[in-house]
Order: C-alpha cells, then structure tokens, then sequence
C-alpha cells in the first residue's frame, strides 16, 4: 500500500509537463486554390522583442515554405504575402501535495492530521501566427499557430521551433475544396 501514494505523487509531478505540450493549430479558405501559387513573400509582422529569437523563426519558416517549392519574390511580385506574428505570455501551475493520514476515514483510527503544501511555478510559453494573405485580393487564406513552453535553453527553443515548423507545414499547401 506504500507504493500507491508514490505512484500518485509521480502522476501528479508529471501533469504540469502534459499540461505545455505543444499545440498547432491550422486554418485555412477551403476556396482558395495553392495549386497555382509559386512565389511568397515573408517578414516579422508583431515582434516579440528578441532580435535572434526573431530570425530564426523567419529563416525556418521561410526554408520550409521555400521547400513546399515556392520561390522568394519580391513586394509587387509574389503571389502570397507571409506574415509572422510572436508573443510570449506567463503562465502558473498550481500543485498541492498532501501527507499524512487526513482524509482517510475511520480505518486508520480517526481523520488524522494530514498536512498540505501548495506550491506554484510560473513558465513561459511563446506563440506563433503564421498569416499568409493573397497578394491579388488581400485575403488571408492561411492561418497556422504554434504555442509551446519557451526554455532559457535557446537550443532547446529551435529544436521545438523546429518542431512547430515540421507540424505547420506537413501537408502545406493545403488543396481547395469545393
């Protein structure tokens, strides 16, 4: 019977490291057709006040669009306007941990007197919004965002802004439905 509270106890450490897991999310017109499209650009539209921060999320995008086979073109010439809004937000976790034998009904002799502590941490997590707009209507027809922990570890950050990267654009171009 020792063991089980043991087993909670590490059920319970490990719930803050599902709770920031990474999410991506996609939206897109079901109208509008990819398939003609073969030039973008891209830029920083919202920053998030780190520079380096900053250019590695343009240079990843910007390989993986440039993988889907589009080309960089320039302002008046590319077909899709890519735009890359960030931000960064505090979060807290809130875990309480109970000893002792409070709460345990009658079997062990009375309520007991257990004790609780509470202890809350606060984490980082960064989002990103990638915006593509058509650059003949001025549409967006694209919307794909990331959210995930952001670590003081920066190679730590481009392995899971790699990550986010490889989950936006899996099945890039998306194909127009009727």
């Amino acid at each position: 019977m020792k063991l089980l509270p043991a087993v909670l106890i590490g059920c319970l450490l490990a719930l803050p490291a599902l709770a920031v897991a990474q999410d991506v999310k996609i939206d897109y017109d079901k109208a509008f057709n990819f398939a003609p499209v073969t030039s973008y650009t891209i830029k920083v539209g919202t920053t998030w006040g780190n520079d380096l921060s900053q250019r590695r999320v343009l240079e990843e995008f910007d390989q993986a669009i440039a993988a889907k086979g589009w080309k960089k073109g320039g302002e008046g010439q590319a077909d899709i306007h890519v735009v890359l809004h960030g931000a960064t937000s505090t979060k807290r976790n809130v875990n309480t941990f109970y000893s002792g034998m409070g709460g345990y009904g009658y079997r062990y002799g009375g309520m007991g007197g257990g004790t609780a502590s509470t202890t809350v941490s606060e984490y980082t997590v960064g989002t990103l919004v990638v915006d593509m707009f058509d650059a003949k209507s001025k549409n967006l027809v694209f919307r794909g965002t990331a959210e995930d922990e952001l670590s003081d570890n920066p190679e730590k950050n481009a392995k899971r802004l790699e990550k986010a990267s490889d989950k936006l654009f899996k099945n890039f171009p998306p194909t127009a439905k009727k």
